[in-house]
């Protein structure tokens, strides 16, 4: 299923996001191109942009690129916490806190999330407890190149414009430079995401965003 925002009616419905992260960077990676394409066709959706676990330059990292993200939404709201990176299951009952309130706070259309299946543990709980406390939205999990070569087979594709994922990969580049050294963290390997996921959607301009869709009611 590949899913444009153009004129289709389920993206013109969309008028809360939730967007949840483990890390600061997270959320830009896996969706800040999804974002930028909603609030340029919509900037009166709210945004809930919530980070689990960011400290010391690394949360101001996460607010930077947040606004900066988000600089075109009418109403947006930055959350940012301070969970022990790596150690989420070991610490799951504190996380798991964090949605409660969450869920008794924010009431979204739209679900932005890890996948369930990710391979890094924190990434995999984050999508877990998002199915465990939305249960009534429609929830999108998107996806993170790592080391682990957990890449899956992502069935919902976002269509991006060159110039969305020039912003998306620009901004992530210049918002964490925290992250420089780690080998992984290069504009090819955006580029390369963004790429291949372009080809499996037939995008017009070859480049998109993939998430998985487990449910979808019509």
């Amino acid at each position: 299923m590949t899913l444009g925002l153009g004129s289709e009616p389920l993206w013109d419905s969309v008028t809360r996001v939730l967007c949840l992260g483990a890390h600061s960077d997270d959320i830009e990676i896996g969706c800040g191109g999804t974002v930028l394409r909603l609030l340029e066709r919509n900037p009166d959706v709210t945004v809930h942009w919530v980070v689990m676990s960011a400290a010391g330059e690394r949360r101001d990292e996460a607010l930077e690129s947040a606004n900066a993200f988000l600089a075109r939404a009418a109403r947006a709201e930055v959350v940012i916490l301070e969970h022990e990176e790596r150690y989420f299951p070991y610490v799951g009952a504190e996380v798991k806190r964090s949605f409660d309130e969450l869920a008794a706070s924010v009431s979204p259309d739209l679900v932005l999330t890890h996948w369930r299946d990710d391979l890094h543990q924190d990434h995999r709980l984050v999508g877990e407890l998002t199915w465990n406390t939305f249960r009534d939205q429609l929830i999108l999990e998107y996806e993170i190149p790592k080391w682990d070569g957990d890449l899956g087979r992502p069935n919902v594709f976002v269509p991006l414009d060159r110039a969305i994922c020039e912003q998306k990969v620009e901004t992530i580049l210049k918002m964490f430079p925290s992250q420089q050294e780690r080998y992984w963290f290069t504009e090819e390997t955006f580029w390369a995401v963004l790429r291949l996921r372009g080809v499996e959607a037939r995008s017009p301009s070859g480049y998109a965003e993939a998430f998985h869709g487990r449910k979808l009611s019509l």
